[in-house]
């Protein structure tokens, strides 16, 4: 029995939405235009505004991650962000970090995956499957893990 946190609800939820359910479905410019976003391409930066979408040209790898980190800020944060205080604007940049590992590697999809027994195995599967760079599954993984145990132990388990 998997325990799901909001965020993972949210994103499962959207994911059914747009009737993505395997690894191998999750497309950039597929879920922009289901999500009704317009999506370009820069050689400077990625940002949002409104509903557009501007990620930099990198690899299919960064720009998935870069992906999951706007679309955050597009779906979930709201008005004019230039005036936020400082520490605010750190608080939604952090939410946008965490909202982007779910997003780019959903707990629903991870948890029906034989992961190899050894850790190092796991992130590299993880890394090509989901098409994430090294450290960004690494993190995830982690995450993953460590929800596992807690839930384990909130179960009545431990």
């Amino acid at each position: 029995m998997c325990v799901y946190s909001h965020l993972e609800d949210y994103i499962n939820c959207l994911y059914q939405q747009l009737n993505l359910y395997y690894p191998e479905q999750l497309d950039i410019e597929y879920i922009a235009n289901r999500l009704n976003i317009f999506l370009e391409y820069s050689t400077s930066s990625s940002f949002s505004f409104g509903n557009v979408l501007v990620l930099k040209r990198s690899n299919t790898q960064r720009e998935w991650q870069d992906f999951g980190h706007e679309i955050c800020h597009v779906l979930r944060h709201a008005g004019n962000h230039t005036n936020l205080p400082q520490p605010f604007i750190d608080y939604q940049e952090w939410q946008a970090d965490h909202f982007a590992r779910h997003f780019c590697v959903p707990t629903f999809m991870l948890q029906d995956i034989k992961l190899p027994k050894i850790f190092n195995h796991s992130v590299c599967y993880i890394s090509n499957l989901f098409n994430v760079e090294h450290d960004f599954a690494l993190k995830r993984l982690e995450h993953f893990y460590s929800q596992k145990f807690n839930n384990y132990m909130i179960m009545g388990r431990g």
